[in-house]
This record gives structure tokens, sequence and C-alpha cells, in this order.
């Protein structure tokens, strides 16, 4: 590839990550306290609509943000209530909001827009990317100002925010109170428990963190990457952080490193649409949108076999007597 195509993959693959990043690090949470989060998509797509919905009849992005984390967090606690406070399953929870969230925002978008499921173009209501001072002055030198005004500088206020939640979730949940119980609870819930520690608080605390995230996934879709809200927009982002996690064995630090690899594997397949390689010549659109979802299943094969997952996730909590 010539130099601007791995410069523009480069900034595109730290502009796909962060969909990924705060959907993995909600899962991350909600599943070291021991609930499997398989709602991540249906959460995702439900602040998605929520943002663009609300930004649009507000024309103010932040006031979609905060519309987003209140829908996620709400289905947070929806789910939370049948996993932790019913002893529901856990993964049923998650796939009927998965679901019922793919046909509801579409139904109230319809409603609301009539414009075919979608919201219309959020234009000035988009967040705008954040341009660094000495950018103009730097911009004719070479490297240094493609680096500083394109990827450390160009970048929506939520690419920055998703890249310094690494080192604050990875204090959270290896150096705080707060984080010991965390892991705990998702180890061994009965020593947590004959210890003092409220499992089903500890879960809901976690539930609620892996709410407030996902929302920034949703938001990050619609008033960063698209302008807009379409039916199942998210195209199977929160399976895709799922994996990330299973890739980084349930850890901040490798998990984004997952999320920055399915980044950059969307990355490539934005560049290879329309170019013709080597002896193969022009790939099939088809087959390019795949390549994300093929890698999900070779890093899945590879690597569940060494994954070590919380031992208490997905077993509900029965309070010993």
């Amino acid at each position: 590839m010539e130099d601007f195509h791995i410069a523009s993959i480069i900034v595109s693959t730290i502009r796909n990550a962060p969909v990924l990043m705060f959907a993995a690090l909600a899962g991350l949470f909600a599943e070291r306290s021991g609930v499997v989060d398989i709602g991540l998509e249906g959460k995702i797509l439900a602040s998605a609509f929520a943002s663009a919905a609300v930004a649009y009849a507000t024309q103010n992005p932040w006031y979609g943000i905060l519309a987003g984390m209140g829908v996620s967090v709400a289905l947070a606690m929806v789910q939370a209530f049948v996993s932790i406070t019913q002893k529901g399953n856990q993964l049923v929870a998650g796939i009927a909001i998965n679901i019922a969230m793919s046909g509801l925002t579409f139904v109230l978008a319809q409603f609301f827009f009539q414009q075919g499921g979608r919201t219309p173009d959020l234009r000035t209501a988009r967040l705008v990317d954040v341009i660094l001072p000495g950018t103009a002055a730097l911009d004719n030198i070479p490297f240094i100002g493609w680096l500083y005004g394109h990827v450390i500088g160009g970048q929506s206020v939520l690419v920055y925010v998703a890249f310094l939640l690494l080192p604050v979730v990875h204090w959270v949940v290896y150096h705080s109170r707060f984080g010991l119980r965390l892991r705990a609870c998702g180890q061994n819930p009965h020593a947590a428990d004959a210890a003092g520690v409220s499992v089903e608080r500890t879960r809901y605390l976690a539930m609620l963190v892996a709410g407030v995230l996902c929302s920034f996934s949703g938001a990050y879709l619609t008033l960063v990457q698209s302008g807009f809200f379409l039916r199942d927009m998210s195209a199977g982002a929160g399976y895709l952080a799922l994996t990330a996690l299973v890739f980084g064995n349930w850890r901040p630090l490798h998990t984004v490193l997952g999320c920055l690899m399915f980044g950059l594997f969307g990355a490539i397949q934005i560049q290879l649409e329309g170019v013709d390689l080597p002896v193969v010549g022009r790939l099939p659109g088809s087959l390019i949108q795949a390549i994300p979802y093929v890698v999900t299943v070779v890093v899945l094969a590879g690597l569940m076999a060494k994954s070590v997952a919380p031992k208490a996730i997905g077993k509900p909590f029965v309070k010993s007597r």
C-alpha cells in the first residue's frame, strides 16, 4: 500500500476502535462481577437511537449523550433485575434485550421521523472534532504535522474519553476496594459473601457502570461516525466487543488491544473496497465486509480454550444459610 493508505488505515483504526472499546469495557465490569452481558448489542442500539433522536430534537449533542446514557442504564437495570434479583437465565435476558431493541428502535424511528426507520441527518447536532492549538503551524512538517493534527488531534472528544478510560478502568479493577469486591464476586461469590461483601449490590453497581459505558458506544455511532440512526447500525459491535473480552482474557489492556485489532481490520476493509489487488484483482464487496467477522471466528476458535473466564460467570448467586 502507498503511504497515504497506511496513514488512512491508522487514523481509521483510531476512529473505529472507540465503539468496541466502550462496549468491551462495559462488558468487562459486568462479567468480572459474574453477569454475562450478551445484551451489549441491544444497549448500543437503544443508546444510539436515543442519542440521535434527542440530539436532533434539541440540536445539542450533549443532551443526546445524556439521553442515551439514561436508556442504556435503564436497560442494564432491567437486565440486572432479571439476572441478579430474579436469578433468571442471563443469556436469555441479554438476547431478549437485543431482539427487543432491534425491533423497537426501528419502530420508534419510523413513528417519530417517517424516514424508513432512520433519523434525520444531525448536521450541526453532531460532536465536532477537537483541533489542537498549533495544528496549522505544524501542518506542513512531514509526519509530525500529520501525527499531531490527525492522530493526536482531529478526533472527537469521545475518542479521547475512550483511550483515557483504559488507565482508569485498570486502576478501578485492580487497585480499588470496589475492584477487589468486583473480582471476588466474579470468582467466588460465596467467599465474598462470607467476608461481608454484598454480592447483589456489587453486581448491580457493575451493571450500572456497564450501562453508562455502553451508552457512549451508541452515542459514538450516531453523534460521531454516521450522523444519524439507522436500523441495526451497530452491525454486531456488541458481539465483537465480547470477542475482544475473550481475546483480552477479561483484562482491560488486552481487551483494548483486541478492540484495536478489530478496528484495524475494519479500517483495512474500508481501504480494500474498490481496490485492484495484485494477482487476485478486485475482491467482491461481500467478501471484504466479512473480514471482521471471519477474524472474530478465528480469534474465538484459537483463544476460547486458552481464555480463563471468571469462575462464577453466568451463575446466579444464592446466599448460603
